[in-house]
């Protein structure tokens, strides 16, 4: 299957720039999976949507402030020009393993892949000064798709340097200022660790999660820190020759225990975002069985996969010729998707992070 298979004309203008004033006014596209017929909703709908006996699957984890904006220091002196370090994720760079446990809270230095920029100031054994100092960082490696390797040397709790020094990584198709970086986080966000936000909860408030709860639908949490891979661009034309990137995930015993209830109880197991998704298929046996795990996943599911647990899918409108859209295709077919999106261009949807969702039954 190609790339080109998953290319759409989008008007610009389409693009939401700014989220919403109240979260669940969002439109809300249903899909039926097997027939493709459409119906226009919106998001505070979907308690209306849903069965009693359903389970709603969330991402819980939240997004870090990556970005953060120094100065390359040339002997005691630190350069003029600025340059940006993007976090990625946490690295046992010198284990060669792929990740640490969590950071010691009395830790002074710590390892992450990173993306720079402009990368010729970070070569290995350059040295950043970030804010007035409190944060510095070397530079010790280059992987082999040209990310750092950074070391970086703080007092105190490196997740507290950062929330005061570090930005929100808002998408590079989103031009405007965030004036409230909370609406780029779901409001049940709680494990930091993601470059970017897990968006399709981020139509939901605590309200309309209390409502579907006392419908009597199972609301249970999962946790993938979303990472760039996610989201880069597939090159190789034929989309079997596209390599994911990994992703850090975990599953509880207790979730994986009301998903498998739910699936015992014929009741539908309903994934909020392609990250869930990926977690729950990534983690279920032939016969849709979760088990608890943490790990990894480079999990890529486009046209031909056979589903395993997920039953639905709630998720936004996403980008042309992406994972993402290859992922939906999956579950509801490259066809119905297609005409989906076409659809959802007439009548004026927004489209990516902040855009309108849709539910794929």
């Amino acid at each position: 299957m190609l790339k080109r298979d998953f290319y759409f004309e989008l008007p610009s203008e389409l693009i939401a720039q700014t989220p919403l004033e109240s979260r669940e006014e969002s439109r809300l596209l249903c899909m039926d999976k097997t027939t493709g017929e459409l119906a226009h909703h919106h998001f505070f709908e979907l308690p209306d949507l849903l069965r009693e006996g359903d389970c709603l699957v969330l991402n819980d984890s939240r997004v870090m402030p990556a970005r953060l904006i120094g100065r390359v220091k040339q002997g005691d002196r630190s350069s003029a020009s600025s340059v940006e370090v993007f976090l990625l994720r946490e690295v046992c760079w010198k284990m060669k393993q792929k990740t640490c446990p969590p950071v010691s809270p009395l830790a002074s230095a710590c390892v992450w892949e990173c993306l720079t920029k402009p990368g010729k100031k970070t070569k290995p054994g350059a040295r950043i000064v970030f804010g007035g100092g409190e944060l510095t960082a070397t530079v010790i490696d280059v992987t082999d798709g040209g990310n750092r390797i950074i070391e970086f040397e703080y007092e105190g709790i490196f997740m507290e340097v950062l929330e005061r020094l570090g930005k929100m990584p808002l998408p590079p198709y989103i031009h405007e200022e965030l004036k409230d970086t909370e609406r780029y986080q779901t409001v049940y966000s709680k494990e930091v660790g993601s470059a970017a936000a897990p968006t399709a909860g981020l139509h939901f408030t605590k309200e309309l999660l209390e409502e579907i709860s006392l419908k009597g639908i199972e609301i249970c949490y999962v946790t993938l820190h979303v990472g760039l891979g996610t989201f880069r661009p597939v090159k190789a034309d034929n989309i079997e020759d596209h390599d994911m990137h990994a992703e850090y995930f975990t599953i509880t015993d207790e979730t994986a225990s009301a998903i498998n209830h739910t699936k015992k109880s014929g009741g539908r197991v309903i994934a909020v975002g392609t990250t869930s998704c990926r977690v729950l298929e990534s983690c279920s046996d032939d016969n849709g069985i979760v088990k608890a795990f943490s790990g990894f996943t480079d999990i890529f599911i486009y046209p031909g996969y056979k589903f395993k647990c997920v039953d639905a899918l709630i998720t936004n409108f996403h980008l042309p010729e992406s994972t993402l859209i290859m992922l939906v295709s999956a579950l509801a077919g490259r066809e119905n998707t297609l005409n989906a999106y076409a659809a959802a261009i007439k009548e004026k949807y927004r489209y990516f992070s902040f855009g309108d969702a849709m539910i794929i039954t």
